[in-house]
């Protein structure tokens, strides 16, 4: 009989992140543990990303800071109403136009992609070892069954709680970007992510993601990305939860 799916997965996983698996698995490793990153002062992004892209500007967004960035952080949150309410059908709380849960909390980072002032793309970071009241991070909350669209088995392990792993949610590119951006102001949100990612200290980010979206990104040379979940099927399309290796990525 061959080596079940779940467990060859939870096997692939340990070469990324072994304390991702719990402690009665039957898969062990001699390597050593993933490489903690010293925390450093997040830096606040706000600059041209590319020559190629010279109007597009990327800004990373956090309480401390809004101030600085006019309204930008209401226009990101509309944006998101557009993206997942209006276009998506997601039911998600909502006020004068904006979209919002339980995670947009002091504790998170908003990426922000723009060009000249209208929000282009975005994806919201959190840590994965801090909570606020009953909540924590998307992905535990969901195998800890307070999330009801999500389902509690999305993961081969128990959601991690590490200084050094963000969680990545809200990810979107806005409807209106023609089909010849798309995939350059993806990348381009991915870059930023990472390097957001790195200044917080954080080595890996985990996310629910298609499913193509390990192949996409290795393809495209941005991240290494291991599947770490079972497929679940999420507006008609398969997805599962992914650990983003974010220290290997050049700057």
């Amino acid at each position: 009989m061959g080596i079940p799916v779940e467990a060859q997965a939870t096997a692939r996983a340990l070469a990324v992140f072994p304390e991702l698996v719990p402690q009665d698995s039957l898969w062990t490793d001699s390597r050593q543990p993933l490489r903690r990153l010293k925390r450093s002062k997040p830096v606040v992004v706000n600059h041209d990303i590319s020559p190629n892209h010279a109007r597009l500007r990327a800004s990373t967004l956090s309480f401390s800071n809004l101030h600085h960035h006019g309204e930008l952080m209401i226009d990101y949150l509309r944006a998101r109403r557009e993206t997942f309410i209006d276009t998506k059908g997601w039911d998600l709380p909502q006020v004068d136009g904006m979209e919002f849960d339980q995670y947009d909390t002091p504790y998170a980072r908003w990426i922000v992609l723009h060009e000249y002032g209208e929000v282009m793309a975005g994806v919201r970071l959190i840590p994965t070892d801090r909570t606020c009241g009953l909540h924590s991070y998307m992905i535990r909350d969901a195998q800890l069954g307070l999330l009801p669209n999500i389902p509690s088995d999305l993961l081969y392990m128990d959601a991690p709680t590490k200084p050094y792993i963000w969680e990545a949610t809200r990810l979107f590119v806005v409807p209106s970007v023609p089909s010849n951006r798309r995939i350059a102001i993806q990348t381009l949100l991915m870059q930023q992510m990472s390097s957001t990612a790195r200044d917080l200290g954080a080595s890996h980010v985990i996310g629910i993601v298609p499913a193509v979206f390990s192949r996409w990104m290795t393809r495209l040379g941005l991240l290494s990305a291991l599947p770490v979940g079972r497929f679940m099927d999420f507006d008609n399309e398969k997805s599962q939860a992914a650990l983003m290796n974010v220290s290997l990525q050049s700057s």
